[in-house]
């Protein structure tokens, strides 16, 4: 949605505002929910045709990409993340809290490590606004479940979470996540415009969109530290049975 630069009354701001964030619902700044795995130094010692990995949002896998028997990589879905958070015929509402739980399942057939990167970001008249902070887009972490966050690698924009546990074929990790809210903070800002004799005001973030992007990146367990390593340039331990590793 372009900026409105019309002067317009306090409650038809409010509505510009709620229809642009709005956008939510269907244009996420075209989220992505995007899968990758190995470096290419690497990728020669795996076996490739047992990786699998989806993502999962409120229970429902937004994508997929398996590594298929004949050497190519099966991908379904990239569904938007946020496409259904609004209701049919209910309006976002700024401030509230929205049920948004990302998990990662496992769809190949071997055990793997996993880590997901979370970028949170805003556009103004289709381009990256970088005037406007991330912090003001609300995703609530969980923590004390299997994913650690590494402070290291994460800016306000990007979150990186590594799932401490093995993901065994066929399981899903537990929530990254549970709300996704617009701080209230947005709603507070508003800036004068005259036009001749009329003064109105709007909101200073009309016409603004935010994006939610996600990338699923998994490694075998087996060799799991060297695997890591190599795929990601992360140092980690992994446990004598391979069954959970930690950030150094």
């Amino acid at each position: 949605m372009k900026k409105i630069n019309q002067p317009v009354s306090i409650k038809a701001a409010l509505l510009l505002i709620l229809a642009a964030i709005l956008l939510l619902a269907s244009t996420v700044g075209s989220t992505r929910a995007a899968l990758t795995y190995y470096s290419e130094s690497y990728s020669a010692q795996l076996n490739m045709s047992n990786i699998g990995v989806s993502l999962v949002e409120n229970g429902e896998i937004v994508s997929s990409r398996n590594y298929t028997e004949d050497g190519v990589w099966d991908e379904t879905g990239t569904k938007e993340l946020l496409s259904k958070m609004v209701k049919e015929n209910e309006k976002f509402q700024i401030g509230k809290k929205y049920e948004e739980r990302i998990s990662v399942r496992n769809t190949g057939s071997i055990a793997a490590f996993v880590r997901v990167t979370l970028t949170k970001s805003w556009t103004n008249d289709e381009m990256k606004d970088i005037t406007m902070s991330p912090d003001l887009i609300l995703l609530n972490l969980l923590s004390q479940n299997g994913w650690v966050v590494d402070t290291d690698a994460s800016t306000k924009e990007r979150t990186v979470l590594y799932y401490t546990n093995a993901l065994e074929a066929g399981s899903e990790t537990p929530p990254i996540s549970d709300t996704f809210q617009i701080d209230p903070e947005v709603a507070k800002k508003w800036k004068k415009a005259e036009n001749g004799n009329t003064i109105s005001y709007v909101y200073e973030y009309n016409g603004y969109v935010c994006k939610l992007e996600a990338e699923v990146d998994a490694v075998q367990t087996h060799n799991g530290g060297e695997a890591i390593k190599s795929a990601w340039g992360v140092d980690v331990t992994v446990s004598d049975d391979e069954s959970s590793m930690s950030l150094r």
